[in-house]
């Protein structure tokens, strides 16, 4: 008996321990795709390199031409941006907002689409797009149709009336109900389709863009023919000064569009600014002659101005690059030839 209990303890302790060592597997029932935790924080996008501030204050001597060129905007926008009408007065201690002017414009007309949790898209009513619906067209109103023969006529019994034939039926007409006007189909017959002429539109006009390098930046051509007679100086000139003739030609530096074009901005004279990028400007100034206006697309090398000696005591084009409103040396963006 001793050693029956002995057995059937030292049975019952290895069960114990046997339990005790041997971990509970862990079943994760979550559905395949989804995670327990909380949804993770939104990612907060790093402020970008552009030293321009989102507002300014007008200072004495301030116009909305200088404060464009100085920060490298489009004076009509930062009217927009600060509904300001022509002629574009502003004040002393005014303040202009830019925070708007770098936001990407987006189509409102666009209505997005939705994605339901079957995987069926619907768009907004009055896209061009399919879209599910659930409620069915009306149908068709049913045609009443008038049932005159065969008759059914009560005659007496007799053996006559019995040996008579049948009546033939007759063809069953439809009339058209008082309230559904409903046309009569034709019977199908095999027709030819004539293919439909085909009409051309008119190709969207497509703006051309600035040539780029391969390092990504724009492609730079010398404005006009002459000798550099004076050089880029931060405290005191902002480009480069090229000497030449009366009515020489000016020429576009690289591909943009014509922001301003007009003599508002002292000692520019008759001047003329491109824009290229959302980060570069190009400024000719002290011209005889603007062959361009606001608005318009230029192409590299395209002539947009003679030169001449306006606001200047020399005949010479003053040329400028501005790189987010700060004039940079054009020498380190125009070849040596």
């Amino acid at each position: 008996m001793n050693v029956i209990r002995c057995f059937i303890i030292l049975f019952i302790s290895s069960l114990t321990f046997a339990c005790s060592t041997t971990p509970a597997p862990v079943i994760d029932r979550m559905p395949h795709g989804k995670s327990n935790k909380s949804q993770t924080a939104p990612v907060v996008h790093k402020a970008g390199t552009d030293w321009r501030p989102a507002t300014y204050i007008v200072k004495k001597g301030d116009t909305l031409y200088s404060i464009g060129l100085e920060h490298g905007y489009d004076y009509k926008e930062i009217a927009q941006a600060n509904n300001i009408s022509a002629p574009y007065i502003i004040k002393i201690g005014q303040t202009l907002k830019f925070s708007t002017l770098n936001e990407t414009p987006t189509n409102a007309d666009a209505s997005p689409a939705q994605d339901n949790s079957n995987g069926v898209v619907t768009y907004a009513i009055g896209n061009d797009s399919p879209q599910e619906s659930s409620v069915s067209s009306p149908a068709t109103p049913p045609v009443a149709v008038a049932i005159n023969e065969p008759k059914a006529l009560r005659e007496p019994y007799s053996d006559e009336a019995y040996k008579q034939p049948l009546p033939t039926a007759k063809t069953i007409t439809a009339t058209p109900s008082s309230t559904s006007n409903v046309a009569k189909k034709p019977v199908a017959e095999k027709t030819t389709i004539e293919p439909k002429p085909e009409v051309k539109t008119a190709e969207p006009k497509v703006e051309s863009k600035p040539k780029l390098e391969p390092n990504g930046q724009l492609s730079w051509a010398w404005p006009t023919k002459g000798k550099v007679v004076a050089n880029f100086n931060d405290a005191g000139n902002k480009g480069i000064d090229i000497s030449g003739k009366m009515g020489q030609a000016i020429h576009a530096a690289a591909t943009g569009k014509v922001i301003y074009s007009g003599s508002d901005l002292r000692g520019y004279g008759k001047l003329v600014i491109i824009k290229h990028s959302a980060t570069y400007l190009s400024v000719y100034a002290n011209n005889s002659l603007i062959l361009v206006k606001e608005g318009q697309q230029v192409s590299s090398g395209q002539k947009i101005a003679e030169m001449g000696d306006t606001d200047s005591n020399a005949v010479k084009l003053h040329f400028e690059i501005r790189q987010q409103g700060k004039s940079v040396d054009p020498m380190k963006f125009l070849s040596a030839d």
